[in-house]
């Protein structure tokens, strides 16, 4: 059975990473993708393991990263996390998940992008017109994962995505699928995950009304009523592939080590790395690196997980570093009952 377990997550592995390969190759719009704040980390214990979670992540903040991961939760928990973007820009996420013996666990996630509001300025006013906007990008998510056997488990997420400026937005859909398998070999975990598979997205709105002039040399003629077309944008589809295995254990500490390979749609293959070093299963210190980024690079983080008779309370926060661009902290919490 284990066998079965493993080729089954193998075959998929390959087969997805054939389609992104070839879906890459014949997109138009290589380079470039929408709905970027998607692949913003979510989480401090993730974000501080540079990402490396695919194959070790088992809380409800498993929905952004493998929705196989929520089969780790015994009975239900919770999940808020809070990062302070550049400029104005704020990011906050929240899930919800619980298992059921018989039926399998499901989940429920949110996501926001936020800014402050700022005033429109225009060639004529470029002090400021006296109007205000901002905008927003938004994704809830409804998950379904269960284990196939004791040692593999699948995940499928289904959510709705929509993106804000001004009065013109965007709305879509994405799938995301992951799988996680215990090989056998102490706690040897492998893992996928492929992200925001869903058709392209475009803005819609009434600033796209316009009036248009059919013939510039007629000084007399009329204006026409016309509507600029916008281009779609493929969502950012990501393949990631994992691996983690706790190094050593003793009564007092362990340390998690977890690597994984991304190959997105939009830019080259990358790399996470990260460890975590546990004392006494309530403290922890992490460390990461993201590889082939151009402003990404090491991430720090610690956390504490506090027990509450059946229920536990976990507190967790990240500090990644970056290239040019200001360093980003992020905090989470996680509650298990």
């Amino acid at each position: 059975m284990k066998s079965r377990a493993l080729h089954t997550t193998l075959i998929v592995s390959l087969l997805v990473l054939a389609w992104t390969n070839e879906t890459v190759g014949q997109n138009p719009n290589i380079g470039t993708a929408g709905a970027k704040f998607l692949r913003i980390p979510v989480g401090a214990r993730a974000a501080a393991l540079g990402g490396a979670v695919v194959a070790c992540i088992d809380d409800p903040s498993a929905l952004f990263w493998n929705p196989a991961g929520i089969v780790g939760v015994r009975s239900a928990g919770v999940f808020f996390s809070h990062t302070p973007w550049w400029a104005t820009t704020k990011m906050s996420s929240a899930a919800l998940a619980t298992s059921f013996e018989d039926i399998g666990s499901i989940g429920v996630s949110f996501s926001i992008l936020s800014m402050d509001k700022m005033e429109v300025t225009t060639e004529l006013k470029p002090e400021g017109t006296g109007q205000m906007f901002d905008a927003g990008d938004m994704m809830i998510g409804v998950t379904y994962a269960r284990r196939l056997t004791e040692d593999f488990s699948v995940g499928i997420t289904a959510k709705y995505v929509n993106q804000r400026i001004w009065n013109e937005s965007a709305n879509g859909w994405a799938v995301d699928i992951g799988t996680q398998y215990r090989i056998g070999f102490e706690d040897l975990t492998l893992a996928m995950s492929m992200m925001n598979f869903g058709p392209d997205m475009s803005y819609d709105g009434t600033d796209l009304d316009v009036k248009y002039d059919a013939n510039a040399n007629a000084p007399e003629n009329r204006l026409s009523p016309a509507r600029l077309a916008p281009e779609t944008y493929p969502l950012p589809l990501s393949f990631q592939l994992g691996l983690s295995m706790t190094a050593f254990r003793t009564d007092e500490v362990s340390m998690l080590v977890a690597a994984d390979v991304v190959h997105p749609n939009d830019n080259v293959e990358r790399v996470h790395v990260g460890g975590e070093f546990a004392i006494l299963e309530n403290f922890f210190v992490r460390g990461g690196y993201r590889f082939g980024y151009d402003l990404e690079g090491a991430t720090f983080g610690a956390g504490a997980m506090l027990p509450l008779g059946d229920w536990s309370v976990s507190f967790n926060y990240a500090y990644a570093l970056y290239d040019l661009l200001p360093n980003v902290s992020r905090f989470s919490l996680n509650i298990a009952f």
